[in-house]
């Protein structure tokens, strides 16, 4: 069984976006466009015979751009084809320092 992290990563490589794990590393400057995603929790959703047997994880997916928000990679597609649910999102505030706009999406999937 595949772990939420890689069932990310398979959803984003679908994209041609580059994207990172919590931070974005590279040893270039940041690119005009990318992506970072976390696990924002796992919570235990079911029990049976004193044991967990299913669980419910939220992962939130944020894209960077420092065109503005309109024209980002449709990251609800790939999630939604990978097994997850669309959740809440915001926009992040603009970062002064890169010029990035941002907008954070959460999905949600039991395994």
């Amino acid at each position: 069984m595949t772990t939420v992290f890689e069932q990310v990563e398979d959803a984003l490589d679908t994209l041609s976006v580059p994207y990172g794990m919590d931070t974005y590393l590279s040893n270039a400057d940041l690119p005009a466009q990318y992506m970072v995603y976390s696990l924002i929790d796992g919570v235990a959703s079911q029990h049976a015979d004193d044991a967990e047997t299913q669980r419910t994880y939220r992962v939130q997916v944020s894209l960077y751009d420092r065109n503005g928000l309109a024209n980002l990679p449709d990251v609800d597609t790939a999630m939604l084809a990978a097994g997850f649910a669309k959740g809440p999102e915001r926009q992040l505030p603009r970062d002064n320092e890169s010029g990035h706009y941002g907008l954070a999406k959460d999905y949600f999937k039991l395994s």
